[in-house]
């Protein structure tokens, strides 16, 4: 199986989720991880699987996310596709599958696109690495919907136990 996982993200959690993902699959060797800005350049239609992964910030995927879905709309159609969303809603246990987590649902209803698989990761929040103004804005966005506020701290809330199974789930495809 040769597979393309794609990523977009913010603050490299997203990939760092890809290549678990990679180092996971029994099909390793022949996968290959590329951020979103090379893939517009890449022949897609190569690969057997395609795997994109895409972080929130400020509550939307990257547009360019939307673009390139929309570009090559027929070639993940007939291919094995998978589509995660990386984000901190889904600390939150009723907001961490893909049928509750609003940003997937969001994201299906906006690309028309159907992939085979479907996932959701809590990210991370590293306060002391964001800019004075990003470091602001989440803390705000923490202190009302209930997460951690210290700014002196790092919080990682990926399962990566639930990573290493979607990539099982993955291979299954």
């Amino acid at each position: 199986m040769n597979s393309l996982i794609i990523y977009s993200t913010t603050d490299g959690q997203t990939k760092k989720i890809c290549e678990s993902i990679k180092n996971n699959s029994i099909y390793k060797k022949s996968t290959e991880i590329i951020n979103l800005n090379e893939a517009f350049e890449k022949k897609i239609i190569k690969y057997d699987r395609i795997i994109i992964g895409a972080s929130i910030r400020y509550g939307r995927h990257n547009p360019m996310v939307y673009k390139f879905i929309e570009k090559n709309k027929d070639a993940l159609k007939n291919r094995k596709s998978a589509f995660f969303s990386v984000n901190v809603v889904a600390r939150k246990p009723e907001k961490s599958t893909p049928s509750t987590n609003p940003y997937i649902q969001k994201f299906l209803k906006n690309t028309n696109w159907q992939p085979n698989k479907l996932g959701v990761f809590a990210g991370k929040i590293d306060y002391p690495s964001l800019t004075l103004l990003n470091r602001s804005i989440i803390r705000l966005i923490m202190f009302i919907t209930g997460g951690p506020t210290d700014i002196r701290n790092v919080y990682e809330f990926t399962d990566w136990e639930g990573v290493k199974i979607f990539s099982q789930e993955l291979d299954e495809m």
